[in-house]
């Protein structure tokens, strides 16, 4: 039976530690001494910069929905005949903090973008911003009747 497990164990290539183990014999143990310590010395920051960027993305992302509603929700109070600041305070509402809310009217077109400098971990990190924008057309009502 021994000899099955080991033959299973060394296909498996992972023979190192059970034949120390069995050299010995069973009532003696392999001593490593420090080996997990040094490991998770090397997990613990690989694994926190992979935390990192998963929240910046996270953050980023968020940014971005939030400047596609703001886009959205100019766009629709500017088509409805509102006054293009009332449209850009509308917009301002919905989308982050420091974003600028752009309306351009082309015929009967009303063109929106909302763009923001998103910073995932906020001003105390020295680290590079990411620019998140949305753009959307809408017809103005005028135009449709």
């Amino acid at each position: 039976m021994l000899t099955v497990a080991h033959e299973i164990l060394a296909s498996l290539r992972l023979t190192a530690g059970w034949d120390r183990w069995t050299a010995r014999g069973a009532n003696q143990r392999v001593r490593q001494g420090g080996y997990a310590t040094a490991e998770a010395a090397l997990a613990l920051p690989a694994l926190l910069v992979v935390l990192s960027l998963a929240v910046g993305v996270l953050v980023a992302v968020n940014a971005q929905l939030r400047c596609v509603d703001a886009a959205r929700v100019a766009a629709r109070v500017a088509a409805r005949g509102d006054p293009t600041t009332q449209a850009v305070r509308a917009g301002r509402a919905v989308a982050p903090k420091g974003a600028v809310v752009r309306i351009v009217r082309v015929g009967d077109e009303l063109r929106v973008e909302v763009t923001v400098d998103v910073r995932p971990f906020g001003s105390a990190l020295r680290l590079p911003s990411v620019r998140v924008s949305a753009r959307t057309v809408a017809e103005a009502e005028e135009a449709a009747r």
